[in-house]
């Protein structure tokens, strides 16, 4: 996931579910949708060290559930507001 700056069309962060994987977590993380949560936790750590607070959630076309909603869970719980 990414967050965008649609004016310039440029990427600001971006965060993914095989970094959590990879840094040790996945034993306790577990699930495909425990992966999501925590990249989504990750992109907003991300997004405030470049004193971002808010953003607007694309979706991209795909219904509001499952995987989708817990990258979205999880960014807010991170402090990223929508």
């Amino acid at each position: 996931m990414q967050l965008v700056d649609d004016s310039t069309g440029k990427t600001i962060v971006s965060a993914r579910d095989v970094e959590v994987a990879t840094r040790g977590k996945k034993a306790s993380v577990g699930t495909r949708a425990n992966l999501a949560f925590e990249a989504g936790k990750r992109l907003a750590e991300r997004a405030r060290e470049k004193k971002i607070s808010a953003a607007v959630f694309d979706r991209g076309g795909y219904r509001y559930h499952g995987i989708v909603k817990m990258v979205a869970d999880g960014a807010r719980e991170g402090g990223l507001k929508f």
